[in-house]
């Protein structure tokens, strides 16, 4: 009889992808992930007969392989080759390969051997995921419609703007676009630890603790090869502004098309963005995370200072800083390292701050050991702990002498959310992090009312402050507001009121005063005064791209000369782009649809620019459009899309005016069905 020889091998991509949710991840290779079966048809020269011909499978990665002996029973503790009953009949065999849940993550070599002399076929390769469906493997989530917007939604909303008046800001994953999952299989192969040692690297892999910490710190390019670099100058010469890019793809393709050269330029929200990616193409849950009013406490002190001058210009002055909101992720995991109650979300920030364990890198830290305040645990907690817990001292100096110093220990952490799952509004999730109530967040986006903000203080010495807004502030419009002081005591009071306004960036002190007021009123025991003040669209539109205003009132009493302040960071909200789907109950994979976008100049002057439309899964490549626009007159353009794949997706549009530094934005959510 001839000796057994397999002719050829068929990988079953379409079957097996669908039953393991790889559907759509673009490789060369097949993809499947571990805990759960693959099958393979093989087809044999002849009839396979069980008691006289074995096979072998050899199953490699990066030199690194086990010999699995083909039976026919699965053992789920290791790597096992079983034909399926039934499937020796004739000269075609099913044979199913099953991993451990717990095997590294990769991209494989299979081959077939024979256990007594040097005959080998070679299959083929596949790449090697965690899985969130498992129940055996540690990145195990149990609902299904976590798994659907952690791992396998494409397209995010990261949130910015200030806690009282949150902005969304479309962000396409593209995990699904082509190439992406081979250059994040790149990723791990260059990052400084497989180059240290491979074998070390590559058995750890196994553990989705070490391939986070890997993956935080490659995203970033201080230590490595690493994918992005950050840049807060304000001067982006020689790369992208930040704020212009929308989704993960473009920054990820340019990375390996550089052979490793750091893309510039990345801040918080894109190194957030990009790593989420990553970590959802590995198979491990992934949510972005915003934090506002996020602190940078330098010392451990768990305290951040503030000064003001007495007329209420807010000073550039100490180590500590708060950042309107900075943005991080959160990866869902078992944490075996730890002791039972710790599983779960797990902050990761790749954004380079301060070094952990000497890289620029942070987490994973248990989400639950930040609100317990457990300092003892790994990983960087007690600086998570200190951006969302720091106590704010503000004072008001005078040449060097504090006047006068109240507390703040709410400001800080003062909003921390997330997307809601299947949802584009703004998950609370602040009670995780801390013991406290948070603010209803306000997004700027939805048909909610104006947000309503407000800041109230009171002294000790009888006068309080109120600064009160009394529209939402939207760019070309004027910022009005009010000061309400009140006297409360029952003698007469002269009160000196300066009220002051700086230019802001999110991440730092404000900058020199563009708008002041200062008055002199008079109070009558318990009397109230509203002043009402407004600032016009010409006094403020210097701003250039900081749409972030720092507003502060000090009120003092001539007589006592103590003084009051209350204060308030605010955004000025962007107009924003209208997107709509002509029939946008029957948008059906691989047929043509078409969007209809439109846009209206609020502005007092002409506006001319570039509008780019983009949607992963929805157009093969950016659409760009040059547009011109008087006062008041609107466009209307008609895009062309053709779905890919069913699933729901994100059509989203980018209007970058040459004239004008606001960057205005939309987008839509469309439901694509099975063709």
């Amino acid at each position: 009889m001839d000796a057994l020889r397999v002719q050829s091998v068929n990988l079953e991509h379409a079957q097996n992808q669908r039953q393991h949710n790889t559907e759509g991840l673009n490789s060369a290779s097949l993809v499947v992930r571990r805990g759960q079966p693959f099958k393979l048809t093989v087809a044999f020269n002849r009839r396979y007969i069980p008691n006289r011909d074995g096979l072998i499978l050899r199953v490699e990665l990066d030199r690194l392989y086990n010999d699995i002996p083909i039976t026919f029973s699965r053992d789920p503790s290791q790597w096992s080759a079983y034909f399926q009953q039934g499937s020796l009949d004739s000269t075609k065999a099913s044979l199913c390969v099953c991993s451990p849940a717990n095997a590294p993550v990769g991209v494989y070599q299979l081959q077939m051997m024979s256990p007594s002399g040097p005959y080998n076929f070679r299959v083929g390769q596949f790449t090697l995921l965690c899985n969130p469906w498992c129940s055996a493997d540690s990145v195990y989530i149990a609902d299904e419609s976590q798994r659907e917007e952690y791992v396998k939604n494409d397209f995010g909303l990261l949130y910015q703007g200030t806690a009282k008046n949150v902005i969304f800001r479309p962000w396409s994953f593209d995990q699904y676009e082509n190439g992406i999952l081979d250059i994040c299989m790149m990723l791990l192969q260059v990052s400084p630890e497989h180059k240290r040692n491979w074998r070390t690297d590559n058995s750890n892999r196994s553990d989705p603790i070490y391939i986070s910490r890997v993956v935080s710190a490659m995203i970033n390019s201080n230590d490595d090869c690493g994918v992005l670099q950050g840049n807060w100058s304000e001067d982006y010469s020689g790369g992208v502004n930040p704020s212009d890019w929308n989704g993960s793809g473009e920054i990820l393709r340019q990375w390996a098309q550089s052979r490793c050269s750091p893309v510039k330029y990345g801040q918080c929200w894109v190194f957030a963005g990009v790593m989420c990616t990553v970590m959802r193409v590995l198979g491990i849950p992934t949510r972005v995370v915003t934090n506002f009013d996020s602190a940078h406490d330098t010392n451990g002190n768990l305290v951040v200072e503030e000064f003001y001058t007495e007329t209420g210009e807010k000073l550039p002055r100490g180590q500590d800083s708060i950042w309107n909101f900075h943005v991080w992720v959160e990866c869902w995991m078992k944490r075996a390292d730890l002791r039972a109650g710790f599983d779960g979300w797990q902050v990761l920030d790749p954004t380079p701050q301060e070094r952990s364990e000497g890289v620029y890198r942070c987490g994973p830290a248990p989400v639950k050991a930040i609100r317990e305040k457990r300092m003892d645990m790994p990983f960087d907690i007690p600086f998570i702990y200190a951006e969302v817990n720091a106590d704010v001292y503000v004072c008001i100096v005078q040449q060097g002498k504090v006047l006068s110093c109240s507390i703040d220990t709410d400001k800080v952490g003062s909003l921390i959310c997330t997307k809601s799952l299947g949802s584009n509004r703004p998950q609370d999730i602040t009670s995780t992090y801390k013991y406290t109530t948070a603010i209803q967040p306000v997004t700027s986006n939805s048909t909610m009312a104006a947000p309503t903000l407000a800041n109230t203080s009171r002294s000790p010495d009888g006068l309080s402050v109120k600064l009160r807004f009394l529209k939402a502030p939207v760019i070309g419009g004027n910022i009005s507001f009010s000061v309400t002081v009140t006297n409360l005591e029952s003698t007469w009071k002269t009160v000196r009121q300066h009220v002051n306004a700086q230019a802001k960036s999110y991440n730092r002190s404000p900058s020199d005063t563009f708008w002041e007021a200062h008055n002199t009123i008079q109070l009558a025991p318990h009397e109230s005064k509203v002043l009402e003040h407004q600032i016009s669209y010409r006094q403020y539109a210097m701003l250039g791209n900081r749409q972030l205003v720092n507003l502060a009132v000090v009120v003092m009493d001539v007589a006592s000369q103590k003084r009051v302040l209350a204060s308030e960071e605010f955004n000025l909200t962007s107009p924003t782009i209208s997107i709509q789907i002509e029939d946008e109950g029957s948008v059906v994979a691989q047929k043509v649809q078409v969007a209809m976008v439109t846009f209206t100049n609020p502005f007092s002057e002409p506006v001319s620019g570039v509008l780019t439309m983009a949607g992963a899964g929805l157009l093969e490549d950016k659409v760009f459009f040059n547009i011109a626009l008087q006062v008041g007159e609107s466009m209307q353009t008609a895009v062309k899309f053709t779905p890919k794949m069913a699933g729901v997706k994100m059509l989203h549009a980018n209007l970058r005016l040459n004239n004008n530094p606001a960057v205005i934005r939309g987008f839509r959510t469309i439901t694509v069905r099975a063709a």
